[in-house]
């Protein structure tokens, strides 16, 4: 192989990074990078497997392990064969940490910008681990994140997304503490010819006046509101240790959609946490329909190691994948509809390498043949066929 390979795995913020380390390395030769993720037991399996595939693939290359699961699952990874050394999670962007020169690399061509605006986590979730191969919430500054989103500007990326563990906590440690509504309305103020601003997962209880203002409307900030909502059933809530209930979740969206109608519903869910009963699920899927949610991110509970949810009753192991089946099924019959009410209408499509493209509200649809990637062209969908517009 001729030069450095990062496989990423998991979040946008891996993404992020995995962009940066793959800068970072670029004169590298025979080195292969897996940024891994550790969210779920089923994260660390594919982590496993991605090692195992990139081994095989390479098998005289240098690997090296990076990522939360490098931390949480240190003596597990580094006890595989396959593996020939590991780099801290919280070194992973440290050019010291791989012995390579410190130097500023240059964003890569790309359609879409991941630029990560915060990272670690505050919260103490009884189901998550993230904190523990993350540290603490530390947030950018509004002039750094500003220098991150000219530079890609510069190197004509058409989009940009603002990512990080815990996005709703940017600002909390920064002097004067502002909140996350300021940076994004600094990005935009500040590059006019910047077209399309997204956001990733945000803690809706967080959303602070600024930034609903913005949602709701600044065109140029991306109709899609993904919220990290995690279960749609009071008591699961407060047993998960989260910070909003389901009526905040409920309400947000109907003042959003109130303002913004083609705004799109994003959500995290959890199938099968521990206590669970069928009422308490029930009102999970319910709560699809009654906000909905059109991009659904169904994750089966599974224990991770140190949690205080993996000392509670657990819920059988069939039951959570015949729970988590269920909630996938209601999230893709909200998700069909959503995308036939689509057909017919123009939107305006950001043009990918695969031959498909994205909506405003991040409905995929297929692209003319030959459209170049990065461009932003106006389609009109007829129909739709296995998720994807036409």
């Amino acid at each position: 192989m001729s030069e450095a390979q990062v496989i990423s795995l998991g979040c946008r913020l891996n993404i992020s990074e995995s962009e940066q380390i793959r800068a970072m390395l670029a004169q590298e030769r025979d080195l292969v990078v897996v940024n891994s993720c550790a969210v779920t037991s089923e994260a660390v399996r594919q982590t496993r497997q991605a090692i195992r595939r990139a081994r095989r693939a390479h098998p005289d290359a240098r690997l090296l392990v990076t990522g939360c699961a490098a931390d949480i699952e240190r003596d597990q990874l580094a006890a595989m064969p396959e593996v020939d050394g590991l780099v801290a999670n919280t070194a992973k962007l440290d050019a010291r940490a791989w012995n390579v020169p410190a130097a500023v690399p240059a964003p890569q061509n790309r359609t879409r910008a991941f630029i990560a605006v915060q990272n670690g986590c505050d919260h103490a979730c009884t189901f998550c681990v993230i904190p523990q191969g993350r540290g603490r919430s530390r947030s950018q500054s509004v002039r750094e994140v500003l220098a991150e989103v000219e530079r890609h500007l510069d190197h004509g990326a058409p989009e940009v997304v603002l990512t990080g563990v815990d996005v709703t906590s940017w600002g909390h440690d920064l002097p004067d503490s502002p909140p996350l509504g300021e940076l994004v309305h600094a990005v935009l103020q500040t590059f006019p010819q910047l077209q399309r601003l997204r956001m990733s997962s945000l803690d809706g209880i967080e959303i602070d006046p600024l930034l609903f203002e913005l949602f709701a409307y600044e065109e140029r900030l991306m109709p899609h509101l993904h919220l990290s909502l995690q279960h749609g059933h009071d008591l699961i809530l407060k047993r998960m240790k989260r910070r909003h209930l389901r009526r905040d979740a409920v309400d947000l969206v109907a003042r959003l959609v109130d303002l913004r109608p083609d705004l799109a519903v994003g959500a995290d869910l959890i199938a099968g946490f521990p206590t669970e009963t069928e009422e308490h699920h029930a009102a999970n899927l319910a709560i699809i329909r009654e906000i909905n949610i059109v991009h659904g991110h169904i994750f089966p509970y599974s224990p991770r190691p140190g949690t205080p949810a993996t000392r509670m009753p657990q819920v059988e192991r069939e039951t959570v994948k015949r729970r988590a089946a269920e909630l996938r099924e209601a999230a893709r019959q909200t998700r069909d509809e959503w995308l036939a009410s689509l057909a017919d209408k123009p939107h305006s499509v950001l043009a990918e390498r695969d031959g498909t493209g994205y909506t405003p509200h991040f409905a995929r649809i297929a692209v003319p043949h030959g459209t170049p990637a990065g461009t932003i062209v106006s389609l009109t969908p007829t129909a739709f066929e296995n998720g994807l517009l036409q």
